[in-house]
């Protein structure tokens, strides 16, 4: 029986089931019915297909990592031949052909230890015990034959028991650090960090008197010797070679099949710190993730790397530990925080917004710099996807140059479109639950949620508090007049106030954030605003628009392209697509592919139109013309345009006629109106009208208010008089 590299349970092998996953195997078999499915493996590029990446797994079987099964686009990637890469198995079939999945994790460090498959054995190993297994050199426990040998060599030398305990130890210690690139990097750490919780002083065996006084008269020594300095990660290059003490944050721990090594960080930088007890033995048990800790140790450099090789490491308490967080927190706000940046265009409603714009930046940057990976929710309409968009094209550099890996931009970047710009319990639900598996499973910190053209109103309280309860942290930038409510639930918000609602739209407010985000894409974003109002775009907008090579024609077809591509598959963020279309690098033809899907989406709205505006009902009350259109009976659900865009398309259509339009279905109405409502108090007139009608709010971004299907008659004649009164 062995234990478990990562929890220490008594285990066959070096991992258990439930940390399998967290583990880098080297497969030592020939044949693919030997693979172990679900299990990590490295692997070496072997060759490439229009389908996928071929990849030699070990020396003998080779595997097919499908294209689907990857996070960028095929031609995208940067390997070779010969590359080595990181794979999962998912499935070895009858005939031997082998299914790879792709992993996030592309760098050794990544993983929580490296073991050896090999089926001959039947059980993982560790890497360094691969030639012989029954060599404990390096292993956590002692076995027999070595303590026999240890109890021989103490009689038979009594008065060099002290030297030759000191050699042994240094010879575990070396032993003890795998070959794989994490522990290269701490090889050589002194043995410190003891398992009882009480202090970590060096591990030393003491076999009789005379060899604990020589010890202790060692360790005096070695106290008085020279006193750690005072230093900062960020200047450990000039400390090579000498004891450092260092305060930080733990940002990670790593148990490795040698030391543990530790993740610090300050105000300047981040440094790895290892420490050794045992092989693959957890040092300093009591010290996690997010503690505050004074770590004294010696500088050395490991492979072009610095690292500090832990001697003391205490957790901070108190007003220590605030002293130093405090310090870090104001270090990251003076990082994060964008210098002044000119708004995009000359809008009144921006400007007012200055503040506001630099602290939801500030937030972005933050997380940005600290590992936090970036969630955007936005609604899945044309505002929805650009303001989206905009604060990827913005993030994305950013998270690329902080992490240098292929494949950061999937893993610290994502966008999730919400329907209506409503935050409700499914979506909060589903979001909890990937942040709390992404948290488990891969050590990944609460993501920063920021919320676009949606979570303004309080139907997405409820959301909004499930991820309190976990300490997420969100953004709201919403072009309605954010409720109070909501505001006191997040931590920053950027909203107009109520009287200039109806001069911006979501993308100008997210784009004006994204250029504080990341001022080199400032160019790139000049044309988004424009895109996004439907109707009377501020003329500042118009001039950035053709100044970045978007005239009327274009702006146009590229608001209705996103628009149509917003509906299908509503819930992916269509990453490629929407830079393609967003972004596109030819500037001859920069409405290319939006001109294109432009002519669909004008086709089928056009056609739809007609259909509604002919079979509209109109009704008059007390002068009021309101046309009602049965949503049910005259429009083709679930096809495009979908009920709020047709009816917005609508009411564009026929408001020199009407005074309102209404669409109504078997338990939704959409409401459109000339004048301005505000669509709670027309839902509690209503609700006092039909009070067993269940008449609630249902997004007030779309203008679309609930009822129960039995009470709709009841609930369409009281809303036509509300109506009536407030217009």
């Amino acid at each position: 029986m062995g234990s478990c590299i990562i929890c220490g349970k008594s285990v066959e092998g070096r991992i258990c089931d439930l940390h399998e996953e967290d583990a880098l195997f080297e497969f030592r078999g020939s044949r693919a019915d030997q693979l172990s499915v679900d299990r990590y493996y490295r692997g070496s590029v072997d060759g490439f297909a229009e389908f996928g990446v071929f990849v030699d797994i070990g020396d003998s079987v080779t595997g097919l990592l499908h294209r689907s099964e990857l996070d960028q686009r095929l031609d995208s990637l940067d390997w070779d031949s010969g590359d080595t890469v990181y794979v999962q198995v998912k499935n070895v079939r009858d005939n031997g052909n082998v299914d790879l999945g792709w992993s996030i994790r592309q760098s050794e460090r990544e993983f929580r230890g490296v073991l050896v498959d090999d089926p001959e054995i039947g059980h993982s190993v560790l890497l360094e015990n691969e030639d012989d297994e029954a060599d404990d050199e390096a292993e956590p426990e002692s076995t027999a034959d070595e303590s026999t040998r240890q109890s021989d060599d103490e009689s038979a030398s009594s008065d060099d028991s002290g030297a030759s305990q000191s050699d042994s130890e240094g010879t575990a210690s070396a032993g003890a650090v795998s070959r794989a690139s994490d522990a290269d990097r701490v090889e050589g750490t002194a043995a410190v960090g003891g398992n009882d919780g009480g202090s970590n002083t060096a591990a030393v065996t003491e076999s009789e008197d005379e060899t604990a006084t020589e010890s202790d008269g060692s360790q005096t020594d070695e106290a008085t010797a020279v006193e750690p300095v005072a230093a900062a990660i960020g200047d450990l290059d000039d400390h090579v070679g000498a004891d450092v003490r260092l305060e930080g944050e733990v940002v990670g721990i790593r148990q490795t099949s040698g030391p543990t090594v530790f993740e610090l960080q300050d105000e300047t930088g981040t440094v790895d710190c290892a420490a050794f007890v045992e092989a693959g033995v957890r040092a300093y048990p009591e010290v996690e993730e997010d503690d505050f800790v004074r770590l004294s140790g010696e500088v050395r450099e490991r492979r072009g790397e610095l690292q500090v090789e832990t001697e003391e490491l205490d957790v901070l308490e108190a007003e220590e530990r605030e002293e130093v967080e405090q310090r870090l927190a104001d270090a990251l706000n003076d990082e994060a925080r964008p210098d002044t940046a000119d708004p995009l265009a000359d809008d009144t409603a921006v400007a007012a917004l200055s503040d506001e714009l630099v602290e939801a930046a500030t937030q972005i940057r933050k997380a940005v710099l600290t590992d936090r990976p970036v969630i955007v929710r936005h609604a899945n309409t044309a505002d929805g996807y650009l303001a989206g968009s905009a604060l990827e094209r913005a993030a994305l550099p950013l998270v690329t140059e902080q992490h240098r890996r292929a494949d950061a931009k999937y893993h610290y970047f994502d966008r999730r479109p919400i329907e209506g710009g409503v935050y409700d319990m499914d979506d909060a639900t589903k979001d909890t639950t990937t942040m709390l598996d992404n948290r488990e499973r891969h050590e990944e910190k609460l993501p920063l949620f920021v919320f676009v053209a949606a979570g303004g109103t309080r139907e997405s309280l409820d959301g909004f508090d499930l991820l309190n309860v976990y300490g997420a942290p969100s953004v709201v930038i919403d072009d309605i007049n954010v409720d109070g409510a909501v505001v006191d639930t997040v931590d920053a918000v950027v909203s107009p106030s109520a009287d200039t609602v109806s001069e911006t739209t979501s993308t100008a407010l997210a784009a004006n954030v994204a250029a504080h985000v990341n001022e080199d894409v400032r160019d790139d974003l000049q044309h988004l605003p424009a895109v996004s109002f439907w109707e009377d775009i501020p003329e500042p907008y118009v001039d950035a628009a053709s100044e970045a090579g978007y005239d009327e024609t274009a702006v146009s077809e590229l608001r209705e392209a996103v628009a149509l591509e917003a509906h299908y598959q509503s819930y992916e963020d269509k990453r490629e697509l929407i830079t393609d279309l967003v972004f596109g690098d030819d500037e001859e033809d920069v409405g290319g592919l939006a001109g294109h899907i432009a002519e669909q989406f004008r086709e089928k709205v056009d056609e739809e139109v007609s259909t509604a505006r002919a079979n509209l009902d109109h009704r008059t009350v007390d002068g009021v013309d309101i046309a009602v259109l049965d949503t049910d009976a005259f429009t083709h659900q679930y096809e495009f345009p979908p009920e709020s865009l047709l009816l917005d398309e609508l009411h564009r259509d026929v408001r020199d006629e009407s005074d309102a339009v209404l669409g109504i279905s078997t338990d939704t109405m959409y409401i459109r109106a000339n004048a301005e409502m505000d669509l709670h108090e027309l839902v509690n007139e209503v609700r006092e009208r039909v009070p067993e009608g269940g008449v609630a709010t249902r997004s007030v971004r779309e203008g679309t208010i609930r009822y129960l299907a039995g009470e709709r008659p009841a609930v369409l004649d009281a809303t036509l008089d509300v109506l009536a009164e407030e217009l």
